[in-house]
């Protein structure tokens, strides 16, 4: 089971989640700014509170790596069915198609990539006791779809705020936003070296038809 689709994926998950921590931390520094008592009125040209081109590259930054991270994240997953297709074929519920559709259909985009998730879960499991879904495959699902569903608008409502009130909540929903992509980041990671290990204990217990080398015909004098 080759672990570079692992590493690939988790280094992705790693860079964008410093990358979502940066812009939290520079939108909350842009908050306190605007908290203070001598920050008043108009938003526009405000030369203490603008939306700096700095600012603007993190956010640039952090999307394409939420792309790449998405899609090393579907690399790894395509790797994994390989092997969860070994250890429990029939318990696959979608087409491998699926593996890309199911991240940008509407509706789809709700629960296939946690059936994807939940069926490579199923196959780690020893025969018998396999049963899908876990608390941690649940909590990072909540929190992808509470990342992807909501505070995914703040750095526009901070172009078009007109005044100070106005950029203090659209800072608030971004440290909320950013904040939520690191959790997703975080439990990403830990999901994805969860199932690697698991997969990799499922296959070493998994029996074989090479016999035992004490068992092989002895080599000719």
């Amino acid at each position: 089971m080759p672990r570079w689709q692992a590493r690939f994926a988790g280094g992705a998950l790693a860079a964008f989640g410093l990358v979502s921590l940066a812009v939290a931390l520079t939108a909350w520094y842009k908050y306190r700014l605007l908290a203070g008592a001598s920050v008043s009125g108009p938003y526009v040209d405000n030369p203490w509170v603008e939306v700096d081109t700095y600012f603007r590259n993190l956010v640039g930054w952090r999307t394409g790596l939420l792309f790449l991270a998405l899609l090393q994240f579907s690399v790894w997953l395509a790797g994994m069915r390989d092997v969860a297709d070994v250890l429990w074929r029939e318990g696959q519920r979608r087409r491998r198609a699926w593996l890309l559709f199911g991240w940008v259909i509407p509706v789809a985009q709700l629960f296939v990539p946690k059936m994807f998730v939940n069926d490579l879960w199923a196959a780690s499991r020893p025969k018998g006791r396999r049963h899908r879904g876990h608390p941690l495959l649940t909590a990072w699902w909540l929190s992808v779809l509470a990342t992807a569903n909501g505070y995914g608008h703040g750095l526009e409502d901070l172009k078009k705020a007109a005044d100070v009130d106005e950029a203090r909540h659209a800072l608030r929903q971004m440290m909320i936003g950013e904040s939520l992509h690191v959790c997703v980041a975080v439990l990403s990671i830990i999901v994805v070296w969860q199932l690697v290990r698991r997969l990799e204990r499922a296959v070493a217990m998994t029996p074989t038809d090479v016999p035992p080398a004490d068992t092989a015909a002895p080599a000719p004098a």
